[in-house]
């Protein structure tokens, strides 16, 4: 690399900051979790939520929501079923899968989350007008498209 080529200090390149954001609500809202139940972990109840609006899902569908590769997920769901949150039988359509549900601890511990998750974001928002929050969203939904439109053009090639 040249000398005259200047590289951007880290603070100042907006993928750091939107990571540093991320990682920042993350620790936040999981210390605020744990005033609730020390059993769960963000990426748990995100787990729980998935499965409680779609109870149907196979652990493919669950990880490509939660953004989780397969042996995490993998991890994830074997803790949950250990911790007595998640029931795994085998799946009656197909018996190479496993079906997944919430037992009763598992419902009640994602709906008593809510209050506090909602608090979270509520928080992590505060200041931001709902047209900010809707124009944030757009544009990342923006740089979403366009990395996944490039994986998919360079798939095809």
């Amino acid at each position: 690399m040249k000398e005259t080529e200047t590289i951007p200090r880290l603070e100042s390149v907006l993928f750091y900051v939107m990571e540093k954001a991320i990682k920042s609500y993350r620790q936040f809202a999981q210390r605020n979790l744990n005033t609730l139940n020390q059993d769960l972990t963000i990426d748990q109840w995100l787990v729980l939520k998935t499965l409680y609006d779609n109870p149907k899902l196979t652990q493919r569908e669950i990880a490509e929501r939660v953004f989780k590769d397969h042996a995490s997920i993998t991890r994830m769901i074997d803790l949950l079923v250990n911790k007595g949150f998640l029931e795994r039988s085998l799946n009656p359509d197909d018996r190479r899968r496993y079906a997944l549900e919430l037992t009763p601890m598992g419902k009640m511990a994602q709906q008593e989350s809510i209050p506090i998750i909602m608090e979270n974001r509520a928080t992590a928002l505060k200041g931001l007008s709902a047209d900010e929050v809707e124009t944030l969203r757009n544009l990342l939904q923006c740089i979403t498209d366009n990395c996944q439109n490039t994986n998919q053009k360079s798939k095809q090639s």
